[in-house]
């Protein structure tokens, strides 16, 4: 990732579905969005992180035209966000609450999707709908009387049952179990696969690293970070050594070059460190009889606290821009 600067509005071009640029939105007193710029191209997955009141989900409402900018400015597909929308290229799957699935009470699963559908010009055969969402077996079923694995999965037939060209997920995921989150990312890498521009905010980072083409981070309202999963966490310098050594001394490995943090199970030993390279060759110099050693760098969830915790974490961002 390269320098980027919180003032430097995103590029716009033929490839851009959304320009999002130097974007601020207040409520009351409270800056929801401060200056925050990034761009969205065709065909990427990108994922929108942040910690609670970041700013992901207003940012998502500006993109949908449900609120207006204070400041700066949205566009989609190089028009207004609530045109892009009426004109069926966006499509949307937004947070529901513990008790409220924001579905209507009393229609059955096929009356929704059959509804939603008449909504668009050129909509996806329902049967393709129930298919890809994974609803096929639930068409008569109220949907007042689904899991909450399964009115997540219905939401989802609902944003994208008008063949949609861009579409946001709001935390899309929650309520579903291990094996439904994952046949559920099977199915937006299908659908993304055919061209679509996804955005989607999640607070499982490993989501985000397994399933994003690029990540943009926002922090109190800010853009902190843009770019792979590869190059945020090599923001992050402290690096892990592990490695197998008979009755390991934890003092004295708390005393090698670089090492902040030792742990010890049994013959099982975990180095934080912030020279590797000094660490393992400091290692090596003592002659411990080690085995198995491994250097891995920092995990997304590191890199993700390190960008929204840190002193002056609001600006400028990590990235490119985009």
């Amino acid at each position: 990732m390269r320098p980027g600067s919180a003032a430097a509005p995103p590029r716009t071009g033929d490839r851009d579905v959304v320009v999002f640029d130097a974007v601020a939105k207040a409520f009351g007193q409270v800056r929801a969005l401060d200056g925050a710029s990034f761009r969205l191209e065709r065909g990427e997955t990108v994922a929108l992180l942040g910690p609670n009141g970041a700013g992901k989900s207003t940012a998502i409402s500006l993109m949908l035209g449900l609120r207006p900018p204070d400041a700066g400015e949205v566009l989609i597909y190089g028009e207004a966000p609530r045109r892009a929308v009426a004109g069926g290229r966006v499509g949307a799957m937004l947070q529901s609450t513990a008790r409220q699935s924001g579905l209507p009470p009393g229609a059955t699963v096929s009356e929704l999707v059959t509804l939603v559908r008449s909504l668009y010009p050129r909509p996806l055969a329902a049967a393709a709908v129930m298919r890809m969402a994974g609803i096929e077996g639930l068409g008569d079923r109220p949907v007042d009387r689904l899991s909450g694995g399964e009115s997540q999965r219905v939401r989802f037939a609902v944003s994208c049952a008008g063949d949609p060209e861009l579409v946001f997920l709001d935390e899309p995921t929650v309520a579903m179990d291990v094996e439904a989150r994952r046949e559920f990312w099977q199915t937006i890498r299908t659908f993304a696969a055919e061209g679509r521009t996804i955005l989607f905010a999640t607070h499982y980072l490993e989501e985000a690293d397994a399933v994003a083409d690029r990540i943009v981070v926002l922090n109190r309202g800010r853009v902190v970070a843009d770019g792979p999963s590869t190059d945020i966490k090599g923001t992050v310098a402290a690096k892990t050594v592990r490695f197998t050594l008979d009755a390991p001394d934890r003092d004295a490995l708390g005393r090698l070059p670089g090492v902040t943090q030792v742990e010890v199970r049994g013959q099982d030993v975990t180095l934080r460190t912030v020279d590797a390279d000094q660490t393992v060759r400091a290692v090596y110099q003592q002659d411990l009889p080690i085995r198995n050693i491994e250097v891995t760098g920092a995990g997304l969830e590191e890199a993700f606290l390190q960008l929204t915790q840190s002193p002056g974490n609001g600006a400028p961002p990590v990235g490119d821009g985009r």
